[in-house]
């Protein structure tokens, strides 16, 4: 007979108050897991959406002649699947992680998640902004050619109320103006949205299209895809 292995409850490894409430590190068996206020935001178990969110970013630049790698800008450090796997790639430039939780950031430079995010933690390439998203993109004046966002579980269902505005007229206005002519927009989403298709259309994005990404249960994950008109 055999004898089937369950790993047993969460166990709490950290647990913080952020700026936007309340971030918690878990570990369930060998997974380790992140909560941010009760809503369950990712885990170490695959991380092929996240990996594909990049590649997908990176395959629809094609082969544009500039004179510099193409720079990336991902929004979320989350378990740091996206950022080590664009690290791992020595096509991309310059790449700038914009992570507004401290908790995240502190796991990542010394508790658990290093192990998952060292080397691309100490790649010369890789930058680390301690600052929300949605207001970074309003305020920089840096560009680039790929916004690589996975900040929420899609735009129909986004962790704090303040980041609905990322996925509206004028969250998608300074997509376009951290953006050069030509530059991607990638965001990641547990499901497909038609709205959300429709909203980048109006915004003035081009070639605006969804990719599906299967997992092990469930409705596929996605990456929408649009581009700034060159």
């Amino acid at each position: 007979m055999t004898t089937l292995h369950h790993p047993g409850p969460p166990v709490v490894l950290d647990r913080r108050e952020g700026p936007f409430g309340e971030v918690v590190l878990r570990r369930h068996g060998d997974l380790l897991q992140i909560i941010a206020n009760g809503t369950f935001l990712m885990d170490t178990s695959d991380g092929r959406s996240e990996r594909r969110l990049i590649d997908s970013a990176l395959a629809a630049l094609g082969d544009r002649k500039k004179p510099q790698k193409p720079r990336v800008l991902i929004g979320g450090l989350g378990v740091g699947f996206s950022l080590s796997h664009a690290a791992a790639d020595p096509r991309w430039g310059r790449i700038t992680v914009v992570e507004r939780e401290p908790a995240i950031v502190d796991w990542h430079r010394q508790g658990p998640l290093r192990e998952l995010s060292a080397e691309a933690l100490a790649d010369p390439r890789t930058d680390i902004v301690e600052a929300d998203l949605v207001r970074h993109l309003h305020t920089a004046t840096d560009t680039y050619d790929a916004l690589c966002l996975d900040i929420d579980n899609g735009p129909d269902w986004t962790v704090t109320e303040d980041n609905d505005t990322l996925y509206g007229p004028s969250g998608l206005a300074a997509c376009k103006d951290r953006l050069d002519p030509g530059g991607v927009l990638a965001v990641w989403s547990a499901q497909p949205s038609a709205n959300f298709e429709e909203t980048l259309r109006n915004a003035g994005f081009q070639a605006v299209r969804t990719e599906e990404i299967p997992v092990v249960r469930g409705v596929p994950d996605v990456v929408h895809l649009a581009l700034r008109p060159t």
